[in-house]
């Protein structure tokens, strides 16, 4: 990066720095790293591009793969020409549907990146990319702030604990307001974000950032794309400005960094070298948030958080050691990053390929993988060969030998593995924790054309559900028809180009449907004996059960409080397994019956006639009468809506959200206009963006996400279950 109007450049003093903290790990690098790797772990990032949706998640990874000699052309979100949005449905409609993976340079760093949707029916593609990753950039718009899917993925990111930076992009925007988005930030995300630059100007008026370590101003060039970037003194309008907020910063960093505090202590004006040094040290502690500015689509700003991504977020070496379970014994196992250490990895996403087929997205935590060599997955017991590994660059593939410690990338060859799959050495195995996905809300039915296009539909769909843990498939067993669910609307609408496009399918799709559930108001029991001769042998099965209803969300729980004289130990795997069977379809309209307590508390078996069908048997039907005494009740998802509204819309807008069962838990005035927040039933928002444009003469804006499952009135009941 070319820099004028400085002695030294930004880069030069980050380099001097930044690996500064990593020195004691460094030390004993030779016996953690093998011959071949081409960074060592020290200056490796593992990072995700997070946001709300049109945020400028895609536009800010353009402009690092840009800088960073990646790419020589600058992809742009609205011509359809981003390399990391590849897909042509993501091309048409200018967002982000599947995460995109990437491997470029900066400043002798391996960056690995994740770009992720900011759709909330592709939240899954967040949730198992934060699974794997070691650091997050989230991206806020400079005049919105902190927004609903924002408040979601960083959830998320705060799940798995992972370091964040916070960069406020569109400041060139009419309205933006950096002080006011970091402080959205503070109270909604409930961080201490702390600002570690400021903004030269706003709107159209925003012409580079003030970094607050150095007390610099970085310029960058509009004639060369932002690739040259002047460095020069703070500029004397907002001097005072500058060093109040360099004041607050070391305060901050002091607060929560012993060593920054003792040099506080000396001097007030803590040295740069040791503020970047405590500054990192109180971010991979989660204890600090850096905020960053720019404007990603005037090429402002990305290349001091690029550096900032180098100096204040981990490499493996600075994540504690993944955590997974002996598969022999369940006993509490760890890796650490290290290539010496035996192999671990984790399949977070599969991808089918028309080159190379199926495709399996995985992160290396400790050990080698190396090309032809065997691996041991503990879900299945089974063994299975790579045949090939790719680096990966959005849709292109570059062929590796080896993907190290610390490394993310593709695997071709691999046959029983599926998202969430551990991937380890069969003398040294361990299985990670499983990535866990929402439940869709949302249904569809599809039928094929004509009875040549069955299997190519069903194949079709296997190989989306393969790729999509949040996409299922099912039978209706009244109607004979497929019906595949999804997390929303958009997200089927997708999977059914895909099917016409992609897979070249001919089939017919009928209209979104609620995904409804079934639940229980009340507790109940059940007894069932099964007890009859087939085939010339006696069949007996004799179980009780009781059940209660959980809180929503926590799921199905089933435990056995009955002694081993009544039930025998080989017998209940058979009484589960009729249980989880009985579950899947409720009595009510063959929904699944969620958030239930389930406990076997008495039976009896017979010491010659009793078999494993009979108990499964009498499990189904003792579970279906303690539900039928239950008060069962039908159950469907509801919603969390946002609404941007002017002032003049709001009346209209509240009296449609009353009309369709919503329920407005507050309004709070926002800038020229009004935010609704409410709670609104998944059925009655079909169509929703048609009705807010129309109430609002295409002023007002809206997002939704879902939020649980709620009882359905009982006075609707009868018209759900004849539909």
């Amino acid at each position: 990066m070319p820099t004028t109007g400085g002695k030294d450049s930004l880069e030069e003093t980050m380099a001097h720095v930044l690996d500064k903290p990593n020195q004691s790990n460094s030390d004993s690098a030779d016996l953690l790293e093998a011959a071949g790797r081409s960074h060592p772990l020290s200056l490796i990032r593992n990072i995700g591009i997070m946001a709300h949706i049109d945020a400028g998640k895609t536009t800010t990874s353009e402009r690092m793969l840009f800088y960073s000699g990646r790419v020589h052309k600058i992809g742009e979100v609205d011509d359809g020409t981003a390399v990391m949005d590849w897909m042509e449905q993501e091309q048409e409609r200018g967002i982000t549907i599947v995460s995109a993976a990437t491997t470029f340079p900066w400043q002798g760093h391996q960056i690995n990146m994740i770009d992720t949707p900011g759709h909330v029916d592709f939240t899954v593609e967040v949730e198992r990319s934060l699974r794997i990753l070691d650091g997050a950039v989230g991206v806020f718009c400079g005049v919105a702030g902190v927004q609903p899917q924002s408040e979601t993925v960083w959830r998320q990111a705060r799940r798995y604990k992972i370091p964040c930076l916070a960069f406020i992009n569109k400041m060139d925007r009419k309205g933006a307001n950096f002080l006011a988005a970091v402080q959205s930030i503070r109270e909604k995300l409930a961080v201490p974000a702390v600002p570690i630059q400021l903004p030269i100007g706003a709107e159209d008026d925003f012409r580079g950032v003030i970094d607050l370590i150095r007390m610099q101003s970085l310029m960058f060039d509009e004639s060369t794309s932002g690739v040259t970037v002047d460095v020069g003194p703070v500029p004397d309008s907002i001097m005072d400005e500058a060093q109040t907020a360099r004041a607050t910063l070391i305060e901050a960093v002091a607060e929560r960094d012993e060593a920054v505090l003792e040099s506080y202590m000396e001097n007030s004006n803590v040295p740069e070298e040791e503020l970047i040094a405590g500054l990192r040290r109180a971010t991979l502690s989660l204890t600090i948030v850096p905020v960053l500015c720019g404007s990603s689509l005037k090429n402002k700003g990305i290349q001091p958080l690029l550096d900032a991504v180098t100096a204040y977020l981990p490499s493996p070496l600075d994540v504690p050691a993944i955590v997974g379970l002996n598969p022999k014994d369940e006993a509490r196992s760890e890796r650490r990053a290290g290539d010496f250490e035996p192999l671990s990895a984790l399949a977070f996403k599969i991808a089918h390929d028309s080159y190379v087929g199926k495709l399996h997205f995985v992160r290396v935590y400790s050990g080698v993988l190396k090309k032809g060599m065997n691996v041991f997955n503990p879900r299945v017991s089974k063994r299975e060969r790579v045949g090939r590994i790719v680096r990966l660059h959005a849709n292109n593939r570059e062929d590796c030998d080896a993907l190290f410690s610390g490394e993310i990338g593709g695997l071709v060859g691999l046959k029983s593995s599926v998202t969430g799959d551990t991937l380890c050495a069969e003398n040294s195995p361990i299985l990670l924790e499983a990535i866990e996905f929402p439940e869709p809300v949302i249904s569809m039915a599809v039928e094929p054309k004509s009875q040549a296009d069955k299997d190519s539909l069903k194949n079709a769909l296997q190989a989306l559900a393969e790729e999509d843990p949040t996409f299922k498939i099912s039978m209706n067993a009244d109607t004979g028809q497929t019906l595949i669910s999804g997390m929303g609307e958009l997200h089927l609408e997708i999977i059914k180009d895909r099917l016409f496009r992609e897979f070249k399918v001919r089939a017919n799709a009928g209209r979104p449907m609620v995904a409804y559930r079934e639940g229980i108001l009340n507790p109940g029991e059940g007894n069932f004996t099964f007890e009859r001769e087939i085939g010339g042998h006696g069949q007996y099965g004799h179980v009780i059960v009781r059940v209660a209803p959980s809180a929503r969300g926590t799921g199905n729980q089933i435990s056995f409080d009955v002694p081993v004289t009544a039930i025998p130990n080989e017998f209940r795997a058979a009484v589960k397994e009729g249980l989880e069977d009985a579950l899947i379809t409720g009595i009510l309209g063959n929904y699944p019956l969620i958030d239930i307590a389930v406990c076997v508390n008495g039976g009896s078996f017979h010491p010659v006639d009793s078999t494993d069908v009979a108990f499964r048997t009498a499990s189904v039907m003792a579970l279906r009468d303690a539900v039928r005494a239950a008060s069962p009740t039908l159950l469907e998802p509801v919603m969390d809506l946002e609404v941007i509204t002017p002032d003049e819309h709001l009346g209209d807008i509240l009296g449609d959200i009353n009309a369709r069962r919503g329920n407005v838990r507050e309004v709070v005035a926002h800038g020229s206009g009004q935010i609704i927040r409410a709670v609104v039933p998944l059925a009655e928002l079909f169509g929703y963006s048609t009705a807010v444009r129309s109430l609002s003469r295409g002023r007002a804006s809206y997002t939704m996400q879902p939020k649980t499952f709620d009882t359905v009135p009982a006075s609707m009941h009868e018209s759900i279950l004849n539909r």
